[in-house]
Parts: C-alpha cells; sequence; structure tokens
C-alpha cells in the first residue's frame, strides 16, 4: 500500500501571488487551482510567455473564450512551474510522453498534471511519483446511467444504480473525476479502457481504486483523493507509491 500523502492547495492568482512554497518535497503533492478568465489586456500578456507551438494551438480554437481560457491555463502552468524551477515562464521546454503526457524538458522526477472545465482549472505537481488530476462541473446529466453502461465496469454501473436525481449527477461525476485522474497518472491514453479497472462512488465513500485487470496488485501501488477545490465542483486525484512501483 501507498504512504498517505500531505496535500497542499492553495489557490493560484497570477504574478500576484505571495508565499509560493518550496518545490514540493518528497510525500507531499501541491495543487494549484484557478479560475480560467481574465481581462483581455492580460490575456495578451500571457500569450508573449507562450511557445510558438502553444501560440499555433491557440488559434486553432474557433471561439475567443475557449482561446483565451488556453492561453490563460497554458500561461499559469508556465507561471508555477517556473518558480519551482528558478526560470522565466517562456524558457520552459516541454516534452511529451508517445500518449501526450507532458514532463519537463531536462527536470529529472518531477511530474504534474494540469485539468480543466467550465469556470474552473487545476494543476498538481509532486516529486518522485506519477500522478494525475481530473476537475469537473457537477450539472445536470440525463444520460448518465446511458454513458455508465458504455464506459464504466459492471460493480460501478451496479453502485450507480442505488442514486437518482441531484444524487445521481454528484455520483456519476465522483466516478468520472476518479478514473480520469487514474487515467492521467497512468499516462497511456485511451489505450487503457475505462471497464478495466473500479473505483470507489459511494457517498461519503472516501476515493479508491478498488480493482485493476488484469493486474490486480497494481490497485496497490496506488492512492486516491476527492479535492474541494470549488463548490459545485468534483475533483480528484490519482498519485502513484513512486516511479519505480507503476506497473508498465
Amino acid at each position: 500500500m501507498t504512504t498517505p500523502l500531505r496535500l497542499v492547495i492553495q489557490e493560484y492568482a497570477g504574478e500576484t501571488t505571495v508565499g509560493m512554497p518550496a518545490p514540493p518535497p518528497l510525500g507531499e503533492v501541491h495543487i494549484w487551482h484557478w479560475a480560467p478568465v481574465c481581462p483581455p489586456s492580460e490575456v495578451d500578456e500571457l500569450w508573449n510567455i507562450l511557445a510558438e507551438n502553444e501560440r499555433e494551438r491557440a488559434q486553432r480554437y474557433r471561439f475567443p473564450k475557449h482561446r483565451n481560457e488556453f492561453v490563460i491555463n497554458r500561461a499559469r502552468v508556465r507561471g508555477i512551474l517556473a518558480r519551482y524551477v528558478a526560470k522565466a515562464p517562456q524558457d520552459l521546454v516541454f516534452e511529451y510522453s508517445p500518449h501526450g503526457k507532458p514532463s519537463l524538458e531536462g527536470v529529472q522526477g518531477w511530474r504534474f498534471n494540469l485539468s480543466h472545465t467550465e469556470g474552473l482549472a487545476a494543476l498538481a505537481v509532486v516529486q518522485g511519483r506519477e500522478i494525475g488530476i481530473d476537475v469537473e462541473r457537477i450539472r445536470p446529466q440525463s444520460d448518465a446511467r446511458r454513458i455508465a453502461e458504455r464506459f464504466f465496469s459492471v460493480p460501478e454501473r451496479q453502485s450507480l444504480q442505488a442514486f437518482s436525481g441531484d444524487a445521481l449527477d454528484h455520483a456519476f461525476f465522483r466516478c468520472w473525476t476518479r478514473k480520469e485522474c487514474y487515467i492521467k497518472a497512468k499516462g497511456e491514453g485511451l489505450s487503457l479502457p475505462l471497464h478495466q479497472f473500479d473505483v470507489s462512488l459511494g457517498e461519503g465513500e472516501p476515493a479508491m481504486l478498488l480493482s485493476t485487470r488484469p493486474d490486480p496488485k497494481e490497485a496497490e501501488e496506488w492512492v486516491m483523493y476527492d479535492l474541494a477545490l470549488k463548490p459545485g465542483y468534483a475533483a480528484a486525484l490519482a498519485v502513484s507509491a513512486d516511479l519505480s512501483s507503476v506497473s508498465q
């Protein structure tokens, strides 16, 4: 089993943030969250922080709102990570795994993961472990059971049957964020089917990776947490025991 971690959660307010903690020591995870909105003049300033490939991605967004959110989120990821490694935000270089999971070029042992939804973005940072975070705005989900039939495991679908109305919406997003954070931590993208592992989803039940297939022992290599970042949102975090213990 993994050792419980210390979670340090803080809202990020851009360059005006004070009291930035030291880089997370082993056994500690830093979670930063923010609303991906700011005045147009500030978006223009943040644009200058981005790399050329990030600007190209931003320009592919059809709607200005989505383009601005992308610019804000990418710039704030750079702003946070830059303080940890004592570099200028625009000097950071990102590398990507075959499935698109980013890491910092020239920085060993660090892992980070970004998630964003309407009105909220969150970045998790850790040393010596794999990590994944997912945030979702809780909203009425009329097709929750249909989506569950397609993506959730049999035990999860059975557990979902106990809920209806608002409770069903909350249970659905508890399950979804817990599954997504694990998928993101593994960094295998769609090659890891969502029905190949089970997570807890009962009301008041701690976030947990209950079982994994085909290797049942893999569940013991991970710890999972719910995060209370903002009312009306579900958020979950998955962290490995350490980088060497994660099954490949």
